[in-house]
C-alpha cells in the first residue's frame, strides 16, 4: 500500500506524521520506504539526521535529473533508496536539486514516472510519500503513485478554508489520472482539546460529513524534540501519549476506521 500525505499549507506536520507512522509500520515489522519529495527535506533530516541527509547520495534529485537525460549514469531507483536507522524503513532522500529541475519536469509532462518506478520496486510492504507545501509536479507526482492520501489539518480558519480546495484537487485528480486515489481521511493535527475553536471547527468538519479521523493528534513541544534528535516520537519516546496517539491512529486507518460518527451525529441532532 501506497499512502501519501498531502496538504498545500505548509506547517501543518506532513513529514511529522509520515515518518512517524512510518516508524510504526517498520517495528511492526513492515519493510516500509519513505519517499520525500519535498525540496526542503524534512522527512530526510527526521530520519537521518540533518549532516547525513545534506550528504547522502544517490537521491531523488538524481532519479529526477537522469529521467531529464541529465545524469552520467542510468541507475536503478533502488540504488538510491538508503537505510535509516529506524528498524525496517528505508528512505528515498530528498535533495534541494529538487527545486531546481521542477520548471523542467512539469515542461516534460512526466508526472507517471515515479509511478511506474515504484510498481517496479519489489520488497517494500508500505510506501509512504511526502509531499512539498504546493500543488506542482512532484505533489501530483506523489498522487498519481499513491493508493490512499492522508491529510493533514491543523484546526485554522485558513486551512479550513484550503480543505474544500484540495478535496476538489484529489476528486480532478482521481478523475483524470488515478482512479484508484483514496481519500484514507484527514489527520487532525497539533490538536488543543482545551482550546474551544479547535473543538469547535473539527464538530463542523465531522457535521459536514468529512472523513475525520480519530485519535486527534495532539499539540507537544516533544514533537520538536524529536525532530532535533531526528528519531521519530515513537522512537525516541514510544510511551508518550502523541506516540500512542500514532499508535491508535496507525490501528485505524490501517483497517479503515474513519471514527467521528458518533460526534457528527450529535452535531447534526
Amino acid at each position: 500500500m501506497k499512502w501519501v500525505v498531502f496538504n498545500q499549507k505548509g506547517g501543518v506536520g506532513k513529514s511529522t506524521i509520515v515518518c512517524n507512522l512510518a516508524a510504526i509500520s517498520g517495528r511492526r515489522g513492515r519493510k516500509t520506504l519513505v519517499v520525500d519529495l519535498d525540496p526542503q527535506g524534512n522527512s530526510s533530516q527526521y530520519l537521518l539526521g540533518r549532516e547525513a541527509a545534506a550528504n547522502v547520495a544517490p537521491h531523488l534529485g538524481t532519479f529526477f535529473e537522469e529521467m531529464l537525460g541529465l545524469g552520467l549514469f542510468k541507475r536503478e531507483l533502488r540504488e538510491m533508496i538508503h537505510p535509516t536507522p529506524v528498524e525496517n524503513v528505508d528512505i528515498l532522500p530528498s535533495s534541494p536539486l529538487l527545486e531546481t529541475l521542477h520548471g523542467k519536469l512539469e515542461a516534460k509532462h512526466k508526472i507517471g514516472k515515479l509511478r511506474k518506478a515504484l510498481a517496479e520496486l519489489d520488497g517494500y510492504e508500505a510506501v509512504y510519500l511526502d509531499t512539498p507545501p504546493a500543488f506542482g509536479f512532484f505533489t501530483l507526482s506523489a498522487l498519481i503513485a499513491a493508493d490512499r492520501c492522508l491529510i493533514p489539518f491543523d484546526c485554522d480558519d485558513f486551512s479550513r478554508q484550503a480543505l474544500y480546495t484540495l478535496l476538489e484537487s484529489l476528486r480532478e485528480v482521481r478523475e483524470d489520472h488515478n482512479p484508484r486515489l483514496q481519500v484514507a481521511g484527514i489527520v487532525v493535527n497539533q490538536f488543543q482539546s482545551r482550546a474551544n475553536l479547535p473543538q469547535q471547527l473539527v464538530d463542523e468538519l465531522i457535521a459536514e460529513g468529512l472523513p475525520i479521523l480519530e485519535p486527534f493528534i495532539s499539540s507537544s513541544v516533544k514533537v520538536r524534540e524529536s525532530h532535533h534528535a531526528a528519531k521519530p516520537l515513537v522512537v525516541l519516546d514510544p510511551s508518550h501519549k502523541l506516540s500512542l496517539e500514532f499508535e491508535e491512529l496507525f490501528t485505524r486507518i490501517e483497517k479503515g476506521k474513519k471514527g467521528g460518527k458518533r460526534k457528527a451525529k450529535a452535531a447534526r441532532a
